[in-house]
């Protein structure tokens, strides 16, 4: 695969990138972001993958978080996909901003007009994750997934849907039972349909509690703030944790009074994440 660096910054003893491709999976140009911390220049580094949340792209992350100052101390490289297709020129696709354009809701649609190049998952799992680990360098075998809201969802889901693939994972504020709340609802019936058996392939909370043993025995991290104004109606943390509980999950699972859901609170915990990652990607080198 080619990939097309659109700009390069210094940052804190490494550099942050940004790149664009044409994706087999989801048929047209993608962005990413790249972040590549001073230790990648001796060799492979462990990577962190960031998904973001509705209505933001691979610069959101990158920008706002303060995230590659932590990534630099720990040496691990930061890698921030989009959101979703942009440019398929698909009905409706910008008419609302919790579905369509920046709202892929990291699974592969398998309604039209969705299901051409609406394909997050196998975009990311079959795609830009190993591809990208290969072209820079990246130790694949070292990876975790982290993210913010719908981002959070895709985190937690991927990493359920996928064991063996990421070593850690953790998320902001998620979307943790999308089954249950209008959001999910939304995205669901538009990408997969009607038929409500789907769906709980793509809920994290559902996708837990069909485990049979914990997959992340060092545990898994969420943050979520009680002035988050989406808590009770879309996010449902209490579901995952309840999920986490019956099966043997250890789950760290934070609330915090006067945080709301937007990047100042994912700023104020980031640290914590990093570090979180960190153990478990670090863990015996």
């Amino acid at each position: 695969m080619s990939f097309e660096l659109i700009s390069a910054h210094g940052c804190f003893g490494g550099e942050q990138r940004f790149y664009k491709h044409d994706s087999r999976e989801i048929g047209l140009p993608m962005r990413f972001g790249l972040y590549l911390p001073p230790q990648a220049a001796q060799g492979p580094v462990p990577v962190l993958t960031y998904l973001a949340g509705l209505t933001c792209n691979e610069e959101t992350f990158a920008i706002k978080a303060g995230a590659q100052r932590f990534a630099a101390q720990h040496g691990i490289a930061l890698l921030m996909p989009d959101t979703s297709p942009r440019g398929a020129n698909a009905p409706g696709e910008a008419d609302a901003w919790d579905f369509g354009v920046a709202a892929g809701f990291y699974l592969d649609a398998t309604q039209a007009p969705w299901a051409k190049h609406w394909r997050m998952e196998s975009y990311l799992m079959a795609e830009l994750l190993p591809e990208a680990a290969a072209a820079f360098g990246l130790d694949a075998q070292r990876a975790g997934l982290f993210g913010h809201s719908m981002g959070g969802h895709g985190a937690l889901t991927l990493a359920l849907r996928h064991p063996g693939r990421f070593r850690s994972v953790s998320a902001f504020a998620p979307i943790a039972a999308p089954t249950r709340c209008p959001w999910g609802h939304k995205a669901f019936s538009g990408y997969l349909g009607d038929d409500r058996s789907t769906w709980e392939a793509h809920d994290a909370s559902a996708l837990m509690a069909q485990q049979k043993q914990a997959l992340f025995p060092q545990g898994i991290l969420v943050d979520q703030g009680l002035a988050d104004k989406f808590l009770a109606e879309q996010l449902h943390p209490e579901a995952f944790e309840a999920a986490c509980q019956a099966v043997g999950q250890p789950l760290t699972l934070r609330r915090h009074a006067g945080y709301d859901h937007g990047y100042y609170f994912i700023t104020s915990f980031i640290a914590d994440h990093l570090a979180h990652h960190a153990a478990a990607l670090n863990a015996g080198r």
